[in-house]
């Protein structure tokens, strides 16, 4: 090329407009729910999913997929295992997230996946039918001493919150119960109006929807260091001699290595979504209670927890086979 005409390509190139970078997100986003549809964490999901969109922009839609099953794990490796291109989030429940990789080769490890906010801390509790001649945990324990290994407790599966609670009480009490691990908090709900298992371990506030939908449950306790706020009648384990502190984290995460910018715009949404009050009112709806953490702070309590469980399991491993 003539040096006269490559000046002038030059000059036009510096004078072409340039092409602005493609907006975040082009495409759906997927969330994933490591749950049955219909339990605590399929509600919070679907809720605060339209007010992520909403402050993200660009026509964003999110996509609520239930992947149920071993305790959370096959919806945890779905997130850990994608591509970190911003199209996969999920949500990730403590302990579940940090116990299975913990006793197996889960599929997954906790530090493939990089936590972007906590929306909801939800405190354990037993609960059984009403017609139940349970109406305590001391109840509970005299029971389960007549008839050892009898009494069924579901659960959110092995290595769950549920799970660590029985067993806790299993030692404290000096009982064996007869655990059944389900896929969800709907599952073991369903379990216990229909009288499949005797004590559902659920989270309080998953309880609490359940009876406001006219389930024949009454809760025995709850697992929070004080009277929880969403039941304040109701009193804790510690207070009838059961010192057991235990609840649910139930935060989004993405795989790690997401581009800087698309976790930029994740995080900032997610804050928002969870402030807004539209969206904390309908927590208040669901009986979910609300404990928001910044990526920063659920790292750290995810960290923290890690080596607490970590622990745990070298005091008491709660792998079935373990306890045979």
């Amino acid at each position: 090329m003539k040096p006269f005409l490559k000046k002038v390509a030059l000059a036009a190139l510096a004078c072409a407009p340039m092409l602005a970078p493609a907006a975040y997100p082009e495409r759906p986003i997927s969330m994933y729910v490591s749950y049955s549809p219909g339990g605590g964490t399929d509600l919070v999901a679907r809720a605060i999913a339209p007010y992520i969109e909403k402050y993200l922009g660009h026509g964003a839609r999110i996509v609520v997929m239930n992947k149920p099953g071993a305790g959370g794990a096959i919806g945890f490796t779905q997130i850990a295992n994608a591509a970190p291109d911003g199209y996969t989030i999920g949500f990730i429940n403590t302990p579940n997230v940090i116990t299975s990789p913990i006793e197996r080769d889960a599929g997954f490890t906790l530090d493939k996946i990089d936590p972007l906010a906590n929306i909801i801390d939800d405190p354990d509790g037993f609960s059984v039918r009403t017609d139940s001649p349970v109406k305590n945990l001391d109840d509970l324990a005299a029971l389960a001493r007549k008839r050892p290994g009898e009494i069924t407790v579901g659960t959110t599966g092995v290595g769950s919150d549920d799970h660590l609670a029985m067993m806790l009480f299993e030692r404290i009490a000096k009982v064996k119960l007869n655990h059944i691990p389900m896929k969800g908090a709907a599952d073991v709900r369903t379990g216990i109006q229909g009288g499949q298992i005797d004590v559902a371990a659920m989270n309080v506030g998953e309880a609490m929807q359940a009876i406001a939908g006219s389930a024949p449950m009454r809760q025995l306790g709850s697992m929070s260091a004080k009277r929880t706020s969403l039941s304040p009648d109701l009193p804790t384990f510690a207070e009838q001699g059961y010192p057991i502190e235990m609840s649910s984290l139930r935060g989004i995460g993405a795989p790690k290595g997401l581009p800087p910018d698309v976790r930029a715009a994740l995080v900032k949404a997610i804050d928002q979504a969870a402030h807004d009050p539209e969206f904390q009112k309908a927590c208040v709806k669901y009986y979910a209670p609300l404990r928001y953490l910044n990526d920063k702070e659920f790292a750290a309590v995810l960290h923290k927890a890690d080596g607490d469980f970590r622990q745990l399991w070298k005091e008491m491993p709660w792998a079935e086979s373990a306890r045979r």
